[in-house]
């Protein structure tokens, strides 16, 4: 078999659309009429999906990638306001009604995603079945997440927040073990890269991660949610509430 051919049979064994959970809890009718017309693409690190103020033509499905919604400011500063990989979808605003956002799209962590036309989700959604239910608990469950981080960095300390973002990370991962440089991860927490590398060192005295030229491998994760603050708790038990049954791998 020709390389390229073998290539794209890999990816087709390694990556299926019930990777993400979303497209997962979604009817068999509903799959049938969306799947056939879903890309499977690459998601470097650091690619942009989207940037504010532009518009949306793709919304995006992660199956092992981890993208990063971020508030970016005049002068070029930006914080993360949410991470979305596996659970979810990129491309909200396009589904609601709206054809732009006011936040930019960044792969935090590299994977693939399926990618789908707008219009094809838009019109599935106006059908006013499984996939607007799903959207709007969904909806709910991003806003808590963004809710929650807006507090958390306000009120918490740098080290508190790393563990929410490292914690937040790891759960739309399939291990403990992340790819991360501490200048992106300041640019994703709006802080000083010098608070980021005090923060990680100290959790790396506790025992609680091992750090090495980009690689974060959490070692201790009971220890790590003992440390961090109660917006990870919070955003995780109103993700359960909302997505209890719907987001369970069929049989």
């Amino acid at each position: 078999m020709p390389t390229k051919k073998r290539a794209e049979r890999v990816l087709e064994i390694d990556h299926q659309p019930g990777q993400n959970h979303f497209l997962n809890a979604l009817s068999d009718d509903i799959q049938q009429r969306l799947l056939p017309h879903m890309e499977l693409v690459p998601m470097p690190l650091g690619k942009v999906l989207y940037e504010s103020g532009e518009v949306m033509r793709h919304v995006y499905f992660p199956t092992n990638s981890i993208v990063s919604l971020l508030y970016v400011m005049e002068n070029g500063a930006q914080a993360e306001i949410a991470v979305v990989g596996h659970d979810g979808l990129i491309g909200m605003s396009l589904v609601l009604g709206g054809e732009s956002t006011t936040s930019r799209a960044l792969v935090q962590s590299a994977g693939f995603a399926y990618r789908l036309l707008g219009q094809r989700m838009k019109t599935e959604f106006s059908r006013h079945g499984d996939l607007l239910h799903l959207t709007l608990r969904y909806s709910q469950a991003l806003i808590t997440q963004m809710a929650q981080t807006a507090v958390c960095n306000r009120h918490h300390s740098i080290e508190q927040q790393l563990c929410r973002w490292l914690l937040l990370s790891l759960d739309r991962l399939k291990d403990n073990h992340l790819v991360m440089t501490q200048e992106l991860i300041a640019n994703m927490l709006g802080v000083r890269r010098e608070g980021v590398t005090e923060a990680a060192g100290r959790l790396h005295t506790k025992g609680v991660i091992d750090y090495s030229r980009g690689h974060i491998v959490v070692t201790d994760r009971p220890k790590m949610e003992a440390l961090c603050c109660e917006c990870y708790g919070v955003v995780k038990a109103e993700t359960d509430r909302l997505l209890p049954c719907r987001y369970q791998h069929k049989k």
